[in-house]
């Protein structure tokens, strides 16, 4: 981990907060559940116990793996139905193919990201590769969730393939901070990701003994998730390690730093750093779907029923 990297940092764009930002404090730091989703692949839930006002317009993140399956262990979702937000399936490690009611989907591995607006709704399916079942091998990856604001959640429903080496590269003045802007901009440097609600999403790999801080927007949300190994965020330096969230206050910069001594199968620390504009709408969520009020809630669902979010095509191997 992970499969989009360089081998000299210093050759990229460098980024910093300048000197008179102001530092974002740490509010909370929580601990995922681990659990099983889909078939029974593990997940961690990255922001269980985080109070949502901290996470608008984020709903949900799972850690998927990381894990290193036997040959007919991986496992993947049945079809299922989603309405009103949009979802982000960033494979770090390994290869999982996405499906629709739309026609829409495809492959992604190693770094890629399929960002899937669901909008007014459709039916889904995630899926290993025959190939991985059938040899078993490494599987990482993330899904975050993002919430649609009440005018774009009946849109039509929408796919963005972002393959790994689009993402746009930064680092640290001092090449110590590997940063993967995988959607929105960080000092002006934007990635690929076309996003209906302003966000910014960026997988930070850090040497041990390293330190980055970083402009944020102010009218953003800040968030750190913990995908392997430990460290510190926060210029009071709170600990952190895998499977971790943290919770950043207001201001226009945010820090982490990587322990001097990482463990011997980790050896950076490996964060996702998230920031959003609040939509502030009441939300109404239950399941797959993600709605304003509790009569769009069974809308939707009445919808789903009625197979007015498509039905499941006859044949849909890849």
């Amino acid at each position: 981990m992970p499969a989009v990297t360089v081998e000299n940092p210093l050759t990229l764009p460098k980024v910093a907060a300048p000197a008179d930002a102001v530092a974002r404090p740490v509010l909370t730091v929580t601990t995922a559940p681990s659990g099983f989703e889909g078939e029974g692949f593990p997940v961690r839930r990255a922001f269980a116990g985080i109070n949502y006002r901290h996470l608008d317009p984020f709903i949900m993140m799972d850690q998927m793996g990381e894990v290193e399956y036997a040959a007919g262990e991986p496992k993947g979702t049945p079809w299922h139905p989603h309405r009103g937000f949009e979802t982000v399936t960033y494979i770090i490690d390994g290869s999982f193919i996405h499906q629709d009611s739309h026609g829409g989907g495809g492959a992604i591995e190693n770094g890629d990201t399929q960002w899937m607006t669901a909008g007014s709704g459709l039916l889904h399916i995630e899926t290993p590769p025959e190939a991985l079942v059938m040899s078993g091998g490494l599987f990482h990856g993330l899904q975050l969730w993002v919430n649609l604001p009440k005018a774009d959640k009946m849109m039509a429903p929408r796919y963005q393939d972002i393959r790994g080496g689009q993402v746009q590269l930064l680092t640290s003045p001092d090449g110590g901070a590997l940063l993967r802007v995988i959607a929105g901009d960080l000092d002006g440097h934007e990635g690929p990701g076309i996003t209906h609600t302003p966000i910014t999403m960026i997988h930070a790999t850090v040497r041990p003994g390293a330190e980055v801080t970083l402009p944020w927007r102010e009218e953003f949300n800040g968030l750190a998730y913990v995908l392997a190994g430990r460290g510190s965020v926060g210029q009071e330096r709170r600990p952190v390690h895998t499977g971790q969230a943290a919770v950043f206050g207001s201001g226009s910069s945010l820090t982490v730093r990587a322990d001097e001594t990482q463990d011997g199968n980790t050896p950076d620390l490996e964060v996702v750093l998230l920031g959003g504009r609040p939509i502030r709408e009441p939300m109404a969520h239950y399941g797959p779907f993600v709605m304003n009020t509790q009569d769009e809630l069974r809308q939707a669902f009445e919808d789903f029923q009625a197979g007015r979010l498509g039905t499941v095509p006859s044949v849909h191997g890849m």
